[in-house]
């Protein structure tokens, strides 16, 4: 079953969980063991795992992803963007994650997050669920 996910972001830097969104499409799919995917088809967002109890987490990310790929630097791409484009390779554009009694089989403080590197834009995710 492949589903998409529809999402506004707010800020030109943001980490959305869409956990929540995710399990809903595993839940709607039936399966009860196999895999999801999550995959973002676009050149300035991508999407992780990590951390999702403490907001701090994002915060520190997307503060050192800026001090390591700066918003303004000698880049030869002339669309403004560059920076979005070097942080979307780095961190991925899709997350592959085990389901287990219908349920992701994520860590206790894991979540899943849509990084936007180039807002506010709408988004797509991609959601592929198989058993």
């Amino acid at each position: 079953m492949i589903r998409e996910i529809s999402i506004e972001t707010r800020r030109r830097e943001e980490f959305r969980d869409i956990t929540a969104e995710v399990q809903r499409v595993v839940d709607e799919s039936g399966v009860e063991e196999g895999t999801c995917l999550v995959y973002v088809p676009h050149t300035t967002a991508g999407v992780t795992i990590n951390e999702n109890a403490d907001p701090s987490v994002k915060k520190d990310i997307i503060t050192i992803l800026a001090k390591l790929v700066p918003y303004h630097a000698n880049y030869s791409h002339l669309e403004g963007n560059a920076d979005a484009h070097i942080k979307s390779v780095l961190v991925g554009q899709s997350v592959t994650i085990p389901v287990s009694g219908g349920r992701l089989m994520l860590g206790t403080w894991q979540g899943i997050f849509f990084c936007e590197f180039d807002g506010p834009r709408r988004r797509r995710v991609i959601v592929r669920v198989w058993g």
